[in-house]
């Protein structure tokens, strides 16, 4: 039995899998870079839409160094430029960008850093590297996937700012370019793929009707806000569904009982 368990650990185990991992280091390379590049030169269009709203370019490039979570900032010099209220743009901003501690939670647990790195690895904690990480088979293809994607998306995000902020005279009219549609329609094409279930498409087709329904009466960046709703209210409406349905089922399987 001891030659027989001793017989995989051999000196071919390792040549034979490391070919693999190489490969597969090489392809989350690929994709993470190929993330991290498409959606880092989208920061141009943060950079010209957040100059376009009266932003300075050291607000601008402090608000890419800093909150690094491009829905939000679309949507904090989106309500600005529409002259919403700085608090509730800011509040609108905040509540978008909650969904990274979420992804937070999962990734902590899927990569395990040490913890003198955990604070410099939450900085990178948003859509896209979550989007390329979590499907990674290994921990270690994890951590590939979302360091390449965070350091890429990262750098090129704010490089891309930085041009875009001080290009923004030069292209005029901001408004009629629609740059400030480049992020969202990202963040979308990153979210869709993640709505798998019922519920969740339920949630999220609900949250844009509120949003469209609610733009023309309340002030910039409240819409948001109100979106939130959707989550409570297609929960409580799923478990009011589930609870009716077994009742009906305990009460279909003990058709003798009088209770």
């Amino acid at each position: 039995m001891a030659e027989q368990t001793a017989l995989p650990q051999g000196p071919a185990a390792p040549d034979l899998q490391g070919p693999a991992e190489e490969k597969q280091d090489a392809a989350v390379v690929r994709d993470a870079l190929g993330v991290g590049i498409a959606v880092g030169l989208s920061g141009f269009a943060f950079g010209v839409t957040s100059a376009g709203s009266g932003l300075t370019l050291l607000q601008t490039c402090a608000l890419s160094l800093l909150v690094f979570t491009g829905a939000s900032q679309f949507a904090l010099v989106g309500a600005l430029a529409a002259g919403g209220n700085p608090y509730t743009a800011a509040a609108g901003a905040f509540f978008l960008g909650i969904r990274n501690a979420f992804y937070g939670l999962r990734l902590s647990q899927l990569l395990a850093l040490p913890r003198a790195l955990r604070p410099l690895a939450a900085q990178w904690v948003i859509d896209e590297t979550t989007a390329v990480t979590l499907p990674q088979p290994t921990r270690r293809a994890a951590r590939i996937g979302f360091t390449v994607t965070g350091l890429t998306l990262y750098a090129l995000w704010n490089l891309t700012t930085l041009i875009g902020a001080l290009g923004a005279e030069a292209l005029g009219d901001t408004d009629a370019w629609g740059l400030d549609a480049a992020s969202p329609a990202v963040f979308l094409a990153l979210l869709a793929p993640m709505l798998k279930s019922t519920t969740e498409r339920v949630t999220a087709g609900l949250a844009v009707l509120l949003v469209l329904g609610l733009l023309p009466v309340l002030p910039a960046g409240v819409p948001v806000l109100v979106s939130a709703l959707a989550a409570p209210v297609v929960l409580f409406l799923n478990g009011r569904g589930r609870s009716a349905t077994n009742e009906e089922v305990t009460g279909d399987s003990t058709p003798g009982e009088g209770r």
